[in-house]
């Protein structure tokens, strides 16, 4: 099966680029957040493509007002893996690894745009993700993140909303490799594994900076993935931390952060420590994570477009679909010298299943109430 990429000179394997190894929770994904610095508008973008189950799908999120508005896509890839345009969206690569565009077309659900992320600082390889259930692969992925700005309109609920490079800031994330999509696995391990999973990642804008943060635990609180990164702006290369470390505060029956404390050992010596306040929840099911009706890599058929939209006041709950979440922060960065920064950003957290630091014993169980 040739298709359009193999004209390009991309390949990793005697396969042509149709076929991605054996593995049919192979994935291939772009991800996008923007917001201002303030966090009164939020968007978010992704479009994920699954070379062995044929699909390709993709999302649009916009927080404004109080509400938080989700676009679904998904149709048939048809082996096409550079056709990056799932019903009304795509996504464009002006120039890699500097600039790409996210274009949202004209459809019933009253959600258009057209932004175009431009890099802050360069693209920042995050260490390589492994995790096994006993002997079948759950994880293996690569993964980059890049911080930058944004510039272009959003039309949602009948308003236009400008986006500036001077308000608005994010990141954007590429990963691809292997890991859970589509339909579960007919035939679950044996003996049974309860799943956990632990994941912190709090990419940050500061004036003159970016970091980036990052752990994986097991239910022990051992680290099997754990990275920092310090990055000055236009091409400066990216300063790897000796050792970091988070410290968690949640809000009383919740597995959600009240607070959080990074913490960056300089290989030359002293520590920052960065503070994060979270200010409200982007709820990643938007994007499809744990999304019941648009999970990764669901069957659609040929072509599907959805929509949702919420109060975030309304949600209560901090269990799936609710569990995985962004939350928009505000960040104080204290260097070792003492000078500070204020910044903005994101704390994404997924904890699922035990957790010995935290307190987490079962599945579910929250933080204790005050």
């Amino acid at each position: 099966m040739l298709t359009k990429a193999d004209d390009y000179p991309i390949h990793q394997t005697p396969e042509p680029i149709a076929f991605s190894g054996t593995d049919r929770n192979f994935y291939d994904r772009y991800f996008f957040n923007g917001y201002t610095r303030n966090g009164d508008v939020f968007f978010a973008a992704a479009l994920g493509v699954y070379p062995h189950i044929n699909i390709m799908d993709a999302s649009f999120c916009v927080v404004v007002k109080g509400v938080q508005y989700n676009l679904h896509a998904s149709r048939h890839l048809n082996m096409e893996r550079l056709d990056t345009q799932v019903g009304p969206i795509a996504i464009d690569v002006v120039e890699p690894l500097k600039s790409l565009r996210i274009r949202v077309a004209d459809n019933e659900h009253g959600i258009k745009a057209d932004v175009t992320f431009h890099a802050r600082a360069i693209p920042l390889k995050e260490p390589r993700f492994t995790r096994r259930n006993g002997p079948r692969t759950m994880m293996d992925v690569t993964r980059l993140t890049q911080n930058g700005t944004y510039e272009g309109w959003i039309e949602v609920a009948g308003e236009r909303i400008e986006v500036t490079r001077d308000a608005y800031v994010g990141t954007r994330d590429r990963s691809w490799g292997v890991r859970p999509i589509g339909a579960a696995d007919a035939q679950p391990m044996v003996p049974p594994m309860d799943f956990q999973f632990y994941w912190l990642w709090a990419p940050l804008n500061f004036d003159d900076r970016i970091t980036l943060f990052h752990v994986n635990d097991d239910e022990h609180g051992e680290s099997w993935n754990i990275n920092a990164v310090m990055c000055g702006l236009d091409g400066a290369e990216p300063e790897e931390m000796a050792k970091c470390r988070a410290e968690v505060q949640y809000v009383p029956g919740s597995r959600h952060a009240r607070s959080a404390t990074l913490f960056f050992e300089h290989r030359k010596g002293g520590t920052t420590r960065i503070e994060l306040t979270p200010k409200w929840n982007f709820y990643m099911l938007g994007l499809g994570y744990g999304n019941p009706e648009w999970g990764h890599g669901a069957y659609k058929g040929p072509l599907a477009v959805g929509f949702e939209s919420f109060k975030l006041d309304d949600i209560k709950s901090y269990v799936p679909p609710h569990l995985h979440i962004q939350a928009f922060v505000t960040a104080k960065m204290t260097l070792p010298d003492g000078q500070t920064r204020e910044g903005a950003g994101i704390l994404e957290q997924l904890i699922a299943g035990p957790h010995a630091p935290s307190g987490f014993k079962g599945a579910m169980d929250p933080a204790p109430l005050a």
